[in-house]
């Protein structure tokens, strides 16, 4: 195995040579597609299947090349090893190729090196528990009962016709993007509605850009659409969702975004900050129209007047990510050198709704309501992270807004967009759920019996969208039972199976397992860490698929994020949740608790009591949980809302203005169980006006390490705001990637933020060094920028290589060898790349039976039979690293001895730099026989 920065640095140099001095080379075969480097075996391991390093323009990386391309969506890809971050490579043009510069690499221990997309494993020839791990044929997973209709259905078109438009005004330059992005943008309004209407803005998320017309899945990432390509119309994809809201009243319009996708690979926080100032800009016009009607695009004018103090946001995968950040950059100004629109907002946002949405900073805006669709077979954003819009509100403000998530079982990423969805888009489009023809997915493969179509999963978004509009802008409270957890369908969504669950709202004092004040004592269960290396964690590897709630953000332990763990053997096992302080649960009907049990189990049952501060208890009821549909390739561990009624406590004479503790009694005879919280819950929406909470934006400084001593420097932290509040800063060991956190008070009368790094100056050419910290929002705060640091960049130049012959003419069965030799040494490992050329002249060359075989096994998929010349091996370029602090290391050709007498034969390389340039003339050994 790969065993830390230093060793692996050396491992991966990677050709083992037999018989040789401790101080042999290290040399690997360079890999024309995915072929594998094997580390040296006294480094202890090997790169796995498809990864190498890799040299461009003077800098090595680390390389990952699928076998085939990899679609452009809108989770991040990451390398990971062992659980952490090790960085965010750069995607290639050929949709195959991800590159991180080794100076970024973060993590120390590169152990289990893999390519994951929000969790979901890229690396892998079969999906985690696919092939000989998975059943033949198991059994597809029972689907929820169907819920009794709610009151009101609002996925029913309204009384207005609709009319279609579109508007193409000049890009817009955002900061950090080299290229214009457009401002293009198609609108369905409401004919002959009259006075102001209410305005829905729906933005896409990352997607390919541009397609060829004619060509059959030709498709790119590039940005401006090369010539003979036309851009994808991404946002023209949500037109049904449009038309609805338009009958029902609605300006709509949905805005391109093809510039942003094809530049915020580069972007730290993925694009966030530039969505969101495109969705601004594009607010800012219409309230320029809006104002001005004759200075609107005369195709607009004959549109109802838009009352931008009723906005609604509507965002998909990165685009939810986008319109959360567009939210809070309306209320809390970002930084002026990160924003792309730098006037005021003259608008009102009352809601958004993010489908499959990224949440890459976990930074949801906490005081404006959102609701959140989490697609139960998302293939793309797979962990469905965007959970975090609900659950990473829960004490960070007034908890008033109401927070909806929304579980939507059948449904993949990219249905919910007809130009992502394959036979309606007129670009190549996919499903994105990853399908095995071998093993299909009981759940979730095309033809399932959970799985919905194209079209039933579009009308069933359609009609979510429809009801954040007419509950968080139209202020209807009966739509609320349709989204807050109370069990109601709407039938237009019909046949997919939804459940949802909420925080916020009419939901006051609770049991909060990461509760900003502190956590609770827990008794007869197990207080565990959402995300955590070892035993804390709340999920671990013998438990199948992966929950929401527990979705990585940066560091590998994050503290303070928590959900109580039940696991009982028998039924009767008491666990008891006794909070800092008692909870006041006055004037609230119910008690609202949020389980999350293993997908497809049934009759999970537990007795629910209370105990006041006096020590009276009461029995409040019992609820039932059944599991999820899910599957190893799903992220089911989902948490469904249960209420049972206070009633009971308030007939036994409960003080409930001081309720001391909440104890779950199993009833079932074994199981495992997740709370996630419990609240004192009462029917209605509240008012929810945003609190003036104190924003923070990490930025980065990026300094010369200079040639000696110390200097020490502060990395570059913006507070604004009138209120003090509480982060969790996290400081991120360059040399390890291990984190250490803390919280920390900001804002006035506060320290704040100071995190100072020392960078040490020197002659010697090097990586460049990331001192990374990031922010969560604890308490009174909002996050914009969660990740910054300091960045020492290196400035010596790099050592020159030479090439020395050390023992060129040898017996058989002696090895030749050069030496590679450094003018300076380094504090990086220097790669030389070694391409064996053929023998001119016609003279006897080298072949495989004359070498080691093990040797000889690094450059063949499979040994010959009949030996072949070395220059004609499949993989015939061998790297050689000379270590971080050497000045030199020796390449080696072990040779064998054999009993053939034969004449001397000849081996010849062409040695390159990094840059693949000659280093000089090529070189040849001679063998001679021995006998």
């Amino acid at each position: 195995m790969i065993r830390g920065r230093k060793a692996w640095a050396t491992a991966v140099a990677v050709l083992t040579v037999v018989g040789v001095a401790p101080t042999g080379a290290y040399a690997a075969p360079a890999p024309p597609e995915v072929r594998t480097a094997t580390a040296a075996a006294d480094a202890g391991g090997t790169l796995p299947p498809g990864w190498r390093i890799a040299a461009e323009n003077g800098r090595n990386h680390l390389e990952w090349r699928a076998p085939e391309p990899v679609p452009m969506g809108d989770a991040r890809v990451e390398f990971r090893a062992n659980g952490a971050l090790v960085g965010v490579p750069e995607p290639q043009d050929d949709g195959r190729t991800f590159r991180l510069p080794l100076e970024e690499v973060r993590a120390a221990d590169l152990d289990d090196l893999r390519v994951e997309a929000a969790g979901r494993r890229l690396d892998e020839g079969e999906t985690p528990g696919s092939g000989a791990s998975r059943q033949a044929k198991p059994p597809a997973p029972e689907l929820p009962p169907k819920l009794p209709a709610g009151t009101v259905d609002p996925g029913k078109a309204g009384s207005y016709a609709t009319t279609t438009t579109e508007y193409d005004l000049p890009g817009v330059k955002l900061p950090g993007f080299p290229e214009r992005v457009e401002m293009r943008g198609v609108v369905v309004a409401p004919a002959k509605a009259p006075g102001k209407r209410p305005v829905a803005l729906f933005l896409h998320g990352r997607h390919a850009t541009c397609y060829v017309p004619g060509k059959d899945g030709e498709a790119s990432g590039a940005w401006p659409c090369d010539k003979g390509s036309k851009p994808i119309p991404s946002h023209r994809g949500y037109l049904r969702d449009q038309k609805l809201l338009a009958s029902q009243g609605y300006v709509t319009v949905s805005i391109s975004a093809n510039g942003i996708n094809g530049q915020d690979w580069q972007a730290e926080d993925g694009g966030a900050q530039a969505r969101s100032s495109l969705i601004r800009n594009h607010l800012g016009r219409w309230a320029d129209w809006a104002a001005k009607p004759a200075s609107a695009p005369a195709a607009l004018r004959r549109t109802p007047k838009a009352d931008l103090s009723r906005v609604l946001l509507v965002g998909h995968s990165r685009g939810g990510e986008g319109v959360n950040r567009a939210v809070m950059d309306s209320l809390y100004q970002p930084p002026a050198a990160q924003d792309g629109y730098r006037s005021k907002a003259r608008w009102n946002i009352r809601g958004t709704v993010h489908i499959g949405p990224t949440l890459f900073g976990h930074n949801p805006v906490p005081d404006v309501p959102s609701l959140t669709i989490l697609p139960g077979c998302d293939g793309d954003v797979a962990d469905l992270q965007g959970q975090v819009f609900t659950d990473g509100t829960r004490g960070v403000s007034r908890g008033k807004a109401l927070h909806s998530s929304v579980y939507m079982v059948g449904a993949n990423h990219n249905y919910f967009n007809t130009e992502w969805t394959p036979g309606q888009a007129k670009a190549p489009a996919d499903d994105d759920f990853w399908h095995d023809e071998e093993a299909p997915d009981p759940l979730c493969s095309p033809g399932a019996a959970g799985r919905l179509t194209a079209d039933q999963q579009h009308k069933a978004g359609a009609t979510y969208i429809a009801a954040a509009a007419r509950l968080f802008v139209g202020g209807d409270d009966r739509v609320r039972q349709l989204v807050d957890g109370t069990g109601r369908r709407a039938p237009s969504a019909d046949p997919a199976r939804v459940l949802t669950h909420a925080v916020g709202g009419n939901r006051s004092a609770g049991f909060l397992p990461d509760d900003p004040q502190g956590p609770p004592k827990v008794t007869g269960a197990r207080l565990c860490d959402a995300v955590a290396p070892g035993r804390s964690a709340c999920m671990g590897e013998k438990d199948p698929g992966t929950s929401p709630h527990f979705a990585y953000w940066n560091p590998e332990h994050e503290a303070g994020r928590r959900a109580i763990a039940l696991d009982w053997k028998k039924p009767g096992t008491v666990a008891r949740v006794t909070p800092g302080r008692p909870v006041a649960a006055k004037g609230a009907q119910s008690l609202a608790l949020r389980i999350a049990v293993p997908p497809n189990t049934g009759n999970t049952r537990f007795d629910v009591h209370v105990k006041d501060a006096k020590g009276k208890r009461a029995k409040l009821g019992t609820v039932r949980i059944d599991g999820l549909p899910g599957t190893d390739r799903t992220s089911s561990y989902w948490a469904q809302e249960v209420r049972v009624p206070l009633a009971p406590a308030a007939r036994a004479k409960l003080d409930l203005g001081r309720i001391a503790h909440l104890e779950l009694t199993p009833v079932s005879s074994s199981g495992k169980a997740w709370l996630m919280d419990a609240w004192s819950w009462k029917p209605g929406t509240p008012a929810a006006p945003a609190a003036p909470l104190t924003r923070v934006d990490i930025g980065r400084l990026t300094v010369k390490e200079g040639d000696s001593g110390f200097r020490t420097y502060q990395v570059p932290v913006r507070t604004t705001g009138k209120n003090a509040g509480t982060v969790r800063l996290y400081v991120i060991d360059p040399d390890t990637g291990e984190s250490t956190g803390k919280l920390v008070k900001v804002g006035p009368g506060t320290a704040g933020i100071k995190v100072r790094v020392k960078v040490e100056g020197n002659k010697r050419y090097g990586y460049d060094k990331a001192h990374d910290i990031a922010v969560k929002a604890v308490r009174g705060t909002v996050v914009g920028a969660d990740s910054g640091g300091v960045t020492a960049e290196n400035d010596d130049p790099m050592p020159k290589v030479t090439v020395e012959p050390v023992a060129t003419d040898v017996t058989e069965g002696a090895p030749l060898t050069w030496r590679i030799a450094l003018s300076e040494k380094a504090d990086m490992e220097i790669w030389t790349l070694a391409q064996l050329v053929p023998v001119p002249g016609g003279r006897p060359e080298l072949s495989t039976a004359d070498v080691d075989q093990e040797w000889v096994s690094q450059l063949v998929d499979e040994i010959p039979n009949q030996a072949i010349p070395l220059s004609k091996v499949p993989y015939g370029t061998l790297w050689t690293s000379v270590p971080a602090g050497q000045a030199s290391v020796d390449l080696t050709v072990p040779t064998v001895r054999d009993q053939e007498k034969e004449p001397a034969e000849y081996v010849r390389f062409q040695f390159m730099n990094d840059d693949e340039q000659p280093l000089g003339a090529p070189v040849e050994g001679t063998v001679r026989d021995a006998s």
